[in-house]
């Protein structure tokens, strides 16, 4: 039962109906004094947090140790005993990624000055040309070298070895020689628009950046938009577990409600695992290592098999056709995850500055 303090008035606030007890019977809301102290605000956030009977606590322990209860009691009815799942989700995420921005990586610490790469006067190389398809031959179209030089080279670029830092560099050393073979190179060594414009993007980011820059700016980037791709991809998970189950028994809701839940889910236990590394560092002896090892071993465990058992339970199928249908439905999701993951990072990169 609330405690907070009643006002003297009877009128309703959000209606403007009369209240005969504490609860507006037309909207329901309390007629509580809407003035309070911050003292009195940060109180009552405690108890709702330690009292027993709060639907908060008891949500995040039924959806950490009991897979797929949540849904199943909110989907029957049982609204007011837990959390809404989209104000768990928001709840969660949001607290997940603002305390992992608190503590960032060791990269993030690092402050480097950027340095510059010289592109002026800018020749293009043979890796620019896209060796044995384009350079020399291309070179040799446009009479640099002759066809008896020609076929020298080539043999000798066969018996070399490529450098693995130019790979990423997609065999250009900087924009300006990009520009050039696009402009007066042979049709062979350009590119379409397309590439053109990727590398273009590619190659500026790392002529403005260090390597370290790179993986600070892109860890960054990375991390904070995190959020708005997990919150995207939701849809995509839910619509795959439409896909696989009885479109008259379930509608996508439901679909939809456990979706929330094991997004939540699994933000809480990246949460405690994060907390459990932090407390962990505090000690060096090997024994408390070896245990930090093990509980952090079985948390991953109950991240990646706690689908199964939730997948089960909340469906109701049996153990082998419930097995069947999840683990194709985690077979697509691992697929579309990693796909999504590197077009998401490809994102990221072409968008730093």
């Amino acid at each position: 039962m609330s405690k907070e303090k009643l006002r003297s008035e009877t009128n309703c606030l959000n209606c403007n109906h009369v209240v005969e007890k504490r609860y507006c019977s037309n909207c329901g809301q309390e007629n509580s004094e809407i003035r309070v102290t911050f003292h009195h605000l940060f109180t009552h956030f405690f108890q709702d947090l330690t009292h027993y009977d709060n639907s908060f606590w008891r949500t995040i322990i039924y959806l950490l140790f009991k897979p797929a209860a949540v849904t199943k009691a909110y989907t029957s009815g049982q609204r007011l005993s837990f959390l809404p799942p989209m104000r768990l989700y928001i709840f969660t995420s949001f607290i997940t990624f603002f305390i992992l921005s608190l503590f960032p990586s060791e990269n993030n610490k690092i402050s480097i000055a950027p340095i510059k790469k010289n592109t002026e006067n800018v020749i293009p190389t043979l890796d620019s040309l896209h060796i044995e398809e384009k350079s020399v031959d291309g070179l040799t179209k446009i009479g640099v070298i002759s066809q008896k030089s020609n076929d020298t080279l080539k043999k000798i670029l066969k018996e070399t070895n490529i450098d693995p830092k130019k790979i990423t560099d997609f065999g250009y050393n900087s924009t300006k020689e990009l520009d050039w073979l696009q402009k007066n190179g042979t049709e062979k060594a350009k590119v379409n628009k397309t590439e053109y414009w990727f590398l273009k993007k590619w190659l500026s980011v790392k002529e403005e950046n260090t390597n370290e820059e790179i993986i600070e700016k892109f860890s960054q980037s990375f991390e904070q938009n995190l959020p708005k791709v997990l919150f995207i991809y939701m849809p995509i998970f839910a619509l795959l577990l439409w896909i696989f189950h009885d479109k008259k028994r379930w509608y996508f809701y439901d679909h939809g409600i456990f979706t929330l839940h094991f997004f939540s889910f699994l933000l809480l236990m990246i949460l405690l695992l994060f907390f459990i590394d932090k407390l962990f560092a505090l000690s060096d002896w090997p024994v408390l290592g070896w245990l930090h090892l093990m509980i952090k071993l079985t948390g991953i465990f109950w991240m990646f098999f706690y689908f199964f058992p939730a997948h089960r339970r909340f469906y109701g199928e049996s153990h082998m056709v419930s097995a069947f249908k999840s683990s194709l439905v985690y077979a697509f999701n691992v697929i579309i995850i990693i796909v999504l993951m590197v077009l998401y990072g490809l994102y990221t990169y072409m968008n730093l500055h």
